[in-house]
């Protein structure tokens, strides 16, 4: 299937992102600004928001974005996993845009189109304030109350939300914009095992929004389903770096006067490791290319590729870790951050099982 292949211009993107993640956010890079407690990278971001024009990447030419599709986000995605770079190109650039993107066109169309053109000019972060772990489909109860256009109530776990501009938040009044600067918003850091994506509890009182669209159930909807289809994608990307560093480790390290990856058991393991990644490629790559193109069975794709990535990414961390041995464990190799990003992105926007279920009934399959 052609659509799984990568195309000319998405190897382009590809070598241009990992050329620069390369200089400016290497794993141990990193390491370094996780051990200084400041690990989000807004020189970075600027980067690739401004200078590479990454953030517009999927907003259309009319907001003043790049007009490229989802397909090349995806290329991005599977780079930023693999560096585990601090910026939020998922929340703000994938799912915030998409949830911009599909409100109705004829309501609050300006509001929207100034939202859009600095979402894509790289002078905004936004996030879609709701819980990190909200599954495409789960019956979103609204924890914020509207009255006379200001925004009162709690949201907890928002990823991305200490580096966001502007809060999406929804309502049973409609998804409002909110400035995350203004008074009456406050934003607390909260303790996460994946410290390359901070998360933060928000609390409204009385805060200024503005009204993007009449309804957020179907927006917010939408927006996640595409956020766990391309979540696939950086979930790819840790796979990779594990199994390519675990890879070369075991062609260096000896015991016993030979290296570790000349015994079988090893070999089998990664073996078994590679052809599984390669199968999560092709997920990954379908639900991606559905999101592109809008195609009906976008659900269902997404759904596959998180009933099959999720486990696979932790495995792949966790295989990297062991077979790195004693060094695996420390703090000063970096197994164990891709580990935690696996871990928390095992449960971000639905987990495997929640993916499962949703699948069983999109497919008819009765227990």
């Amino acid at each position: 299937m052609s659509e799984l292949l990568y195309s000319d211009v998405e190897e382009e993107v590809r070598a241009s992102v990992r050329g620069l993640l390369g200089q400016r956010s290497s794993v141990s890079q990193v390491l370094a600004r996780i051990e200084n407690g400041l690990p989000y990278d807004q020189t970075l971001w600027r980067t690739l928001s401004t200078e590479m024009g990454l953030s517009g990447m999927a907003v259309p030419e009319r907001f003043g974005g790049g007009g490229a599709s989802l397909r090349e986000s995806a290329v991005v995605l599977e780079e930023l996993g693999r560096s585990l770079a601090p910026v939020p190109f998922l929340t703000s650039a994938v799912i915030a845009t998409s949830a911009l993107l599909a409100c109705d066109p004829d309501e609050y169309a300006n509001d929207r189109a100034d939202l859009l053109a600095k979402l894509a000019a790289g002078d905004l972060v936004a996030s879609l304030a709701l819980p990190w772990t909200t599954a495409p489909g789960a019956a979103v109860t609204p924890t914020v109350s509207v009255a006379g256009g200001a925004l009162s109530g709690q949201i907890r776990s928002v990823a991305d939300g200490l580096a966001a501009d502007v809060l999406l938040v929804p309502t049973a009044d409609g998804l409002y914009a909110v400035d995350a600067t203004a008074e009456g918003v406050t934003r607390t850091s909260v303790v996460s095992m994946d410290l390359t994506r901070p998360i933060a509890d928000i609390s409204l009182s009385g805060a200024a929004g503005r009204r993007v669209s009449a309804s957020a159930s179907a927006v917010v909807a939408s927006a996640l389903t595409v956020g766990a289809a391309m979540l696939a994608s950086e979930q790819l990307g840790v796979m990779e770096w594990c199994v390519d560093t675990t890879v070369e480790y075991a062609k260096t390290r000896y015991q016993f006067g030979r290296p570790i990856g000349s015994f079988q058991g090893l070999k089998h393991r990664l073996a078994d490791l590679w052809v599984d990644i390669s199968q999560a490629r092709a997920a990954a790559r379908y639900a991606a290319n559905c999101a592109a193109t809008g195609d009906a069975d976008l659900p269902v794709a997404a759904s596959v590729a998180q009933a099959w990535c999720s486990p696979l990414a932790v495995r792949a961390a966790e295989e990297c870790v062991q077979m790195h041995g004693g060094i695996g464990f420390t703090w000063e190799h970096p197994a164990h951050l891709f580990l935690k990003r696996a871990k928390t992105d095992a449960v971000a926007l639905g987990n495997a099982d929640r993916h499962r279920q949703v699948l069983g009934g999109l497919i008819d399959i009765r227990p």
